[in-house]
């Protein structure tokens, strides 16, 4: 390869070379580019590939114009546009369908220079913790091909766990930027609700549940990105907090001596499975070694609540989801067209009211209170980010008859991750532990509104006591 030291650089190391005139932003493209094309075959991480177009950007770029500038950098197939380039959303029916417009996120990862070189594949509308979808086929794992990356950013992890490229763009609705980074032995951090934009034609997703940002190798490329998009914009329905400073800067600074609540498990319903519980108990004992004071606590979340509440407000979704894809199409959608699970999520709430799409709301909004008022005793919440290993491939089907015991399967399997969706709080999947298998075990930690420089500062003195950088699966 050409640029046979490509992958020892995360993002902030690359954007440096380029700066300091070491190499060119074609050069990194092409380390990029080259790496796909051995690995996405196996992988399937990248779906739609944009070589012309980021070939014209990185030789139009002036090097050292941002402290990211040159960076090769893949977006997800859903919930972000480039005008005239189609986002399928995981679905065969928009493969071909052009956007209208560039999304915001986008304009701000291209004011900052990154190099939008491609989109990665996603499960179809986001609505599941693998990535399979049945119109771009599975993505897999760069540990194990025969586990999945998780979901619904699966496409980004692989990417970026196969060394196509230090960090890649990816969102959370439920998890799925911690699912695909736990999976994957990545960094993965979800931020606070209205922390990044959405627009300009979006205001929220599902409900304020959904946000967006990265999965990464090293804790500053996360803070570094978050930098670069974080931000509202006029319109905005609500927006986080403005930070105190640049998160780049937080990953200097020490955390402090941190409250820590260890939650092994997420409710008697969905019981860990013991290599995760390990994995949580682990991350607790390097906590405490460092001088935070650890102690289980839960914050007594009524599972069964909600997760009827979650479901109506994703299904309420994605029943306008639907209904605007069809307007689209100027037909009714044909019985096939979509995966079992989105229809069965879309019946769902056709046969509900407004007033329990209403109700739904307002549970989750006490869960956040909830939630809120045991963040007065604790600084973090520590628990495993998925109760179970990596799936195998195949495991956590979504276009199946028995679409009940498919959405029971994807709640058993990540029962920690939707609690800061719902609740807005920022969340971060560390990946400190493989299982004896060689897998990923992430463990999530969770902190108040706002406090993504909480999360970050303790994120760097994780990475700097427990290096992770060096453990990357043997590809070719």
């Amino acid at each position: 390869m050409r640029f046979p030291d490509y992958e020892d650089y995360d993002a902030l190391g690359l954007a440096r070379l380029i700066a300091e005139r070491q190499i060119t932003p074609r050069e990194a493209l092409d380390g990029a580019i080259e790496r796909t094309e051995a690995r996405n075959p196996e992988l399937n991480a990248i779906i739609r590939p944009l070589y012309d177009y980021a070939k014209s950007r990185a030789d139009a770029l002036t090097p050292g114009a941002g402290p990211l500038a040159g960076v090769p950098y893949p977006i997800k197939d859903l919930g972000v546009q480039i005008v005239g380039i189609p986002t399928s959303a995981g679905t065969a029916v928009l493969k071909d369908v052009p956007a209208r417009f560039t999304s915001t996120h986008v304009e701000r990862l291209e004011a900052a220079d990154l190099v939008i070189f491609g989109k990665t594949n996603t499960s179809e509308f986001g609505l599941s913790f693998t990535t399979e979808p049945r119109a771009f086929g599975p993505t897999r794992n760069p540990w194990s091909l025969r586990h999945s990356a998780g979901g619904s950013s699966g496409g980004a992890a692989a990417a970026v766990a196969g060394g196509m490229v230090p960090a890649a763009h990816a969102s959370d609705g439920g998890g799925s930027i911690r699912v695909p980074a736990s999976c994957c032995g990545l960094f993965g951090l979800k931020p606070t609700r209205g922390r990044t934009a959405l627009g300009p034609v979006i205001s929220e997703a599902w409900s304020g549940l959904a946000t967006a940002h990265a999965v990464t190798r090293s804790v500053r490329d996360s803070a570094a990105l978050l930098d670069a998009v974080a931000g509202s914009e006029t319109g905005d329905p609500y927006f986080a907090p403005p930070p105190r400073r640049p998160y780049l800067q937080e990953v200097e600074t020490p955390p402090g001596r941190l409250r820590i609540a260890l939650q092994r498990e997420a409710s008697p319903d969905f019981p860990s499975a013991p290599v995760c519980r390990a994995a949580a108990e682990q991350a607790a004992k390097l906590c405490e070694a460092l001088g935070h004071h650890v102690e289980e606590a839960d914050p007594g979340i009524d599972s069964e609540a909600f997760g009827e509440a979650f479901l109506t407000v994703i299904g309420a979704h994605a029943a306008v989801d639907m209904d605007a894809l069809a307007q689209a199409l100027g037909r009714p959608l044909v019985a096939g067209e979509v995966e079992t699970l989105v229809v069965a999520l879309t019946e769902g709430a056709r046969r509900r009211s407004a007033a329990d799409y209403a109700r739904a709301r307002a549970t989750i909004q006490a869960f956040g209170r909830r939630v809120g008022y045991f963040f007065e005793d604790y600084d973090v919440i520590l628990s495993p980010t998925l109760a179970q290993p990596p799936a195998p491939i195949g495991t956590l089907q979504t276009n199946v008859e028995e679409t009940d015991a498919a959405l029971a399967q994807q709640a058993a399997y990540s029962p920690f991750t939707q609690l800061y969706n719902a609740t807005g709080c920022p969340a971060m999947s560390v990946p400190l532990v493989w299982s004896p298998e060689g897998l990923p075990l992430g463990v999530m930690f969770a902190a108040p509104m706002g406090r993504e420089d909480r999360l970050f500062r303790l994120a760097a003195q994780l990475e700097a006591a427990h290096p992770w950088w060096d453990k990357r699966p043997s590809l070719p």
